[in-house]
């Protein structure tokens, strides 16, 4: 959790515990006026749904081809790695949703719409990084020890440290340039700018912003450079 001015960044794992109990306790404690998510419309009316949403030619459509198996992709893994850890991912945007209901605080959708990102990923993609991809893939494999040397035994229950952070977001950068622009960067300047207004336009008033652990870093740089 960090505090800049009146707004209070959480940086979660969407799928761990930790970051479900912080962010209860957080809004608990705080009683902010707004509770801010990183999730657009879309994202938000599929999470609070009850009803399992299944799969339709509009999703083909609105993502093309290669973006709705990315982003099928994508939700099996999340969704299997959440199985392991008893966590159903984004959790922890359900329990920061009921929070501010309970305190009466608004909830505010700070993020891009999801086939932006998809569109700009998939559009962007180059072959040498399909191809990075492949081989560091093989090598986490060969190489298991030596990831763990670097990145250190990660714990899917809890989020992980801001320098084990710092160095997968930077290794995403440095790797996959496309993937991180449109994935990290780009979000961040549209949920940062979001934010802003928010905090110029009601400066007496508490925030609490619920992130990716990877956005908070770049969003607040860029929050501190707009106000």
């Amino acid at each position: 959790m960090i505090q800049y001015e009146n707004l209070v960044l959480i940086g979660t794992s969407h799928i761990a515990i930790e970051s479900v109990n912080e962010v209860k306790r957080v809004i608990k404690d705080l009683e902010p006026g707004f509770v801010a998510l990183e999730l657009d419309r879309g994202r938000f009316m599929g999470l609070m749904s009850k009803e399992r949403k299944r799969l339709s030619l509009g999703d083909i459509r609105k993502f093309g081809v290669k973006g709705f198996l990315f982003n099928l992709f994508g939700a099996w893994v999340e969704d299997k790695l959440g199985r392991v850890v008893k966590v159903k991912p984004g959790s922890e945007m359900k329990a920061a949703v009921f929070s501010a209901a309970k305190i009466k605080s608004k909830v505010v959708l700070i993020d891009q719409d999801i086939s932006i990102t998809i569109r700009n990923l998939v559009q962007g993609v180059t072959f040498k990084e399909k191809w990075r991809f492949f081989t560091d893939i093989i090598k986490g494999f060969l190489y298991k020890k030596k990831m763990v040397a670097e990145f250190g035994n990660i714990d899917l229950r809890k989020v992980p440290s801001e320098k084990v952070i710092i160095k997968v977001v930077k290794r995403v950068e440095e790797r996959y340039p496309s993937v991180f622009k449109a994935l990290i960067d780009d979000r961040n300047k549209v949920m940062a700018k979001k934010l802003v207004n928010l905090m110029t336009k009601f400066p007496d008033t508490k925030i609490v912003a619920v992130v990716g652990a990877g956005h908070v870093e770049g969003m607040l740089a860029l929050i501190k450079k707009s106000i």
